[in-house]
């Protein structure tokens, strides 16, 4: 009976002897050229999960203008974007290649920027890799195995450890101590109780690491498979508290239903509601969704500020919508994500009770616009929200929230089948505005503008002849107000 190692052997021989011949014909140039080759990283750790890619990273004994030249004669294009740190890239058809030059880096205590400093030996540059899984190579054009700290035995474990000391490791580069958690979402891997240790030991440290890198394992970890597994790894370490800290202060707050442990345990619930909602590629929300996931993530994180003790041991959370998505913009600007995922994300926070009341009562065909109106384009990421938020154990009223919000649904339906709701415009532009009361652009016009948009929310399309009825008595209306 085999071991899981030697299943894992077994399968990564099969992906590697099928990497692109391209590839390993870049390993016989380097050994002609008197260099060591070796593929390394994610590339080496997918081979052995069963996946294949045709981005390949690689450590060579080479400098970086030896391994130009090389590149220069093997590939279609090449760049030296990376040349800072020791790399170097090229392309020679689907094929995608980055070589680094053997390298050792850490950080100086007062400074952002990893210092680079090239190594000499393949076994020193794995030693620098974040994780023993991380740490296993091939040497091409030979195909021969290199695993100096047991990664391979860790990865059938599924068991997150750094190669060296995680407090030697760590303090080379904190940004590791995010990668944990990153891994732990993409791989559903655990991190080894010492290195953990060395994270909850170490986590203030992550503050010398610029918002840029830190925000990229923070997309890359609400994007995997389980980024709940992830996200409990920052908070159960203390590095929420540096790179997120909304997000543990949710374990304070009790939620107004009192179904949940609290809000973190109920935000988590929400964010993996929502992702078993996204779509296939050609669907209205395709997965994995950055909007969608940062929104159910965070939709809560107005309560703490806005919580009140009421009479009789209630507690309300009055408008936590609106200061969350306040809070939400902040936080997100400050880990330097794009100004549209910040203002998309920040505006389905500030939406998401907005569908609250609906079951109580009917709304008018004019709630129902302004509805879909305000969301906007965020219209099918805000449906999904709005489902996701219900993590009640009442199964009857998790079905009676269900069946209202479908009811509102095949509402949007209908509307939109008579007419465009998605464009709501008022029956007359600003043009037609002008003409009619004879006047030039001004601040007037604006003001018709909206109120015969208004009027369309209330009414529904008019037609041209009843708008401009409408337009003439709200003028002299106006005009006689104004004396």
């Amino acid at each position: 009976m085999s071991t899981p190692e030697q299943d894992l052997l077994r399968r990564a021989l099969g992906v590697l002897t099928e990497m692109a011949p391209a590839a390993l014909e870049l390993g016989d140039q380097f050994r002609a050229a008197g260099h060591e080759l070796s593929l390394v990283g994610g590339p080496v750790r997918d081979a052995f999960l069963g996946r294949a890619s045709n981005d390949l990273d690689f450590a060579t004994s080479a400098s970086p203008s030896q391994t130009q030249k090389i590149l220069a004669r093997w590939g279609d294009a090449n760049w030296d974007i990376g040349r800072e740190f020791g790399t170097i890239g090229a392309r020679r058809g689907d094929v995608v290649v980055e070589v680094t030059t053997y390298r050792t880096d850490k950080y100086d205590p007062a400074s952002r920027k990893p210092l680079v400093a090239f190594g000499d030996s393949l076994d020193g540059d794995l030693s620098r890799r974040d994780f023993t899984v991380n740490a296993m190579a091939v040497r091409v054009p030979d195909l021969t195995f290199v695993d100096p700290f047991n990664g391979l035995s860790d990865l059938a474990a599924g068991v997150l450890r750094t190669p060296i000391a995680p407090e030697r490791s760590f303090d080379d580069d904190p940004l590791r101590m995010m990668r944990a958690a990153r891994f732990a979402a993409q791989l559903s891997f655990h991190v080894e109780p010492g290195t953990l240790a060395a994270v909850v030991a170490m986590a203030g440290r992550i503050e010398i690491v610029s918002a840029e890198r830190v925000q990229a394992e923070i997309t890359k970890l609400i994007l995997s498979d389980n980024p709940r597994a992830g996200l409990e790894v920052l908070v159960d370490t203390g590095l929420a508290e540096h790179v997120l800290p909304e997000l543990p202060a949710l374990q304070l707050e009790i939620d107004e239903h009192h179904r949940h442990k609290d809000v973190y345990q109920h935000s988590l619930t929400v964010l993996e509601q929502a992702i078993a909602q996204e779509t296939g590629p050609d669907g209205a929300v395709p997965a994995p969704d950055l909007v969608l996931r940062l929104a159910s993530l965070l939709h809560d994180i107005g309560k703490p500020a806005t919580r009140r003790f009421e009479p009789g041991g209630g507690v309300s959370f009055h408008h936590h919508e609106v200061v969350g998505a306040k809070l939400t913009a902040k936080r997100l600007k400050a880990l330097k994500f794009e100004k549209q995922v910040v203002k998309d994300v920040s505006r389905l926070v500030e939406l998401h009770l907005r569908f609250h009341g609906y079951g109580d009562g009917a709304w008018t065909d004019s709630a129902v616009r302004r509805y879909v109106t305000d969301a906007g384009p965020l219209l099918e990421r805000l449906h999904r929200l709005t489902r996701a938020d219900s993590t009640t154990r009442n199964k009857r009223k998790a079905k009676r929230l269900s069946d209202a919000y479908t009811d509102l649904e095949d509402r949007i339906s209908a509307l939109r089948e008579q007419e465009e709701i998605d464009a709501i415009r008022p029956d007359l532009d600003g043009t037609q505005i002008m003409a009619i009361l004879g006047i030039s652009p001004s601040r007037e016009v604006g003001e018709a503008y909206k109120y015969l948009l208004g009027l369309r929310m209330e009414r529904g399309p008019l037609g041209e002849d009843v708008a401009t009825e409408e337009l003439k008595k709200w003028w002299a209306e106006r005009s006689a107000a104004q004396g």
